[in-house]
């Protein structure tokens, strides 16, 4: 997708911007396989496979600002970073997310104790949690978090002891054969009497220990191999999952100080379900039910029905967004493309309606009808985009989306990139 050469308000363009963060999310997990193939890992332990999908955050979801919003499945098994570009501005729209189960009981072991965990921990082991901060088109600032969770996978790829068959026996007794030749080469040096031995038998011990220390990176390497084949294979797999999220949105100052919250759609909680099948091995179907709780600012007048003097006024009335999509994607686990169809609506249907729930008339004065108002949504999205994995850390997430009103009538065009990063 072409990028629009436009220019915020400090010179930066949207172009420049986006190829920034990409070339840093580049350079960086360059830096760290550099680093892992010269054995600078100190964690000789870590044998698990990691990043198997990086779709964006799910605050990011709830906060609607992802290209598609009836993502993929979630399991990025590491820490991750998310970058947004939805305006032309460069502005601080930043979601970390993390596995903080995964990270503490199994990310550290070997994959018989994944496998040999109960059912409730694998789903367990599946909750993420991330936390997010944008600046929306109104200068807002938001503030949110979400926890996610797998009901159900298709196809786990660290339960399918056959991708993996031989690993562990073939490393654990090169392991073996190494660590006694170390020792071997220990008692040479020790009892060795010509110099020239024991110069020859160091030698031998460094470029031992130098084998030993690679073996773990070589053992790691081919489970991620074998795990990666596996899940390119399926990348379409099927899954649900059930999260809960909260975003506060706040008002600011011209210092960025925040100030009041809004009381509308963009603050509140939710509870939503995610979910998809794959047909084939190109398609890809996925949906999402969506329940949001807020409150809701209703601004209005009020008229004496003697004078014919008016006053403003205000009243919070409770209110639910009912969220609802479908979406196809075509292609596979490095390049994909998708349709979708997104629809909103409040539980609430007009604005007159939820203040005759809040709001009694005083004696002797009238809400004029014409001049109750809150904030609108446009209840219909199509979107069209993508998404690029461009290596095991990188995945670039794109789309235009269509907004229009409950008539159909056409409201807006909205271009949303997402650049996801995984953080080692």
């Amino acid at each position: 997708m072409k990028m629009p050469n436009l220019h915020n308000g400090s010179g930066t363009t949207y172009r420049s911007v986006l190829a920034a963060v990409i070339t840093l999310c580049l350079s960086t997990a360059a830096g760290q396989d550099q680093n892992a193939a010269q054995g600078q890992n100190p964690d000789n332990t870590r044998f698990s496979p990691r990043e198997f999908s990086i779709p964006p955050s799910p605050v990011f979801d709830l906060m609607s600002i992802t290209p598609s919003q009836v993502n993929k499945i979630s399991d990025i098994k590491d820490f991750k970073v998310d970058w947004s570009f939805k305006t032309w501005r460069l502005n601080p729209n930043l979601a970390l997310q993390a596995q903080p189960i995964w990270e503490i009981m199994y990310n550290r072991r070997s994959l018989s104790r994944y496998y040999n965990a109960s059912p409730v921990m694998r789903r367990l082991s599946s909750i993420d949690v991330s936390l997010g901060t944008i600046v929306n088109e109104d200068n807002d600032r938001r503030l949110g978090y979400a926890v996610k969770m797998n009901l159900f996978r298709q196809r786990d790829p660290l339960l399918q002891q056959e991708v993996y068959e031989g690993i562990d026996e073939r490393y654990d007794l090169e392991e073996k054969d190494l660590t006694d030749k170390v020792k071997e080469l220990n008692r040479l040096i020790d009892t060795a009497t010509s110099v020239l031995e024991r110069a020859n038998a160091r030698g031998m011990l460094r470029q031992t220990e130098e084998q030993l220390l690679g073996l773990a990176m070589r053992r790691r390497t081919e489970v991620s191999a074998r795990a990666r084949a596996y899940t390119e294979e399926y990348w379409n797999t099927g899954y649900l999952d059930v999260a809960y999220g909260r975003i506060n949105t706040y008002q600011v100052d011209s210092a960025g100080r925040l100030k009041s919250l809004r009381l509308n759609r963009n603050t509140g909680w939710a509870l939503w379900l995610n979910g998809g099948w794959g047909i084939g091995r190109r398609l890809f179907v996925a949906g999402l039910l969506r329940n949001s709780w807020y409150e809701e600012q209703l601004d209005f007048q009020i008229r004496n029905r003697t004078t014919g003097d008016i006053l403003v006024q205000q009243a919070v009335a409770d209110n639910r967004l009912l969220s609802a999509g479908m979406s196809l994607r075509y292609g596979g686990p490095i390049y994909n493309f998708f349709l979708e169809f997104f629809h909103e609506r409040k539980a609430l249907k007009t604005a007159s309606e939820a203040l005759q729930e809040v709001f009694t008339n005083p004696a002797g004065f009238e809400v004029v009808g014409t001049s109750v108002k809150w904030t609108v949504v446009n209840p219909n999205n199509l979107t069209f985009g993508g998404d690029w994995r461009i290596n095991r850390n990188v995945s670039i997430n794109y789309g235009i989306r269509s907004i229009f009103d409950k008539n159909w009538k056409f409201v807006s065009l909205q271009p949303v990139v997402t650049v996801s990063c995984m953080m080692r």
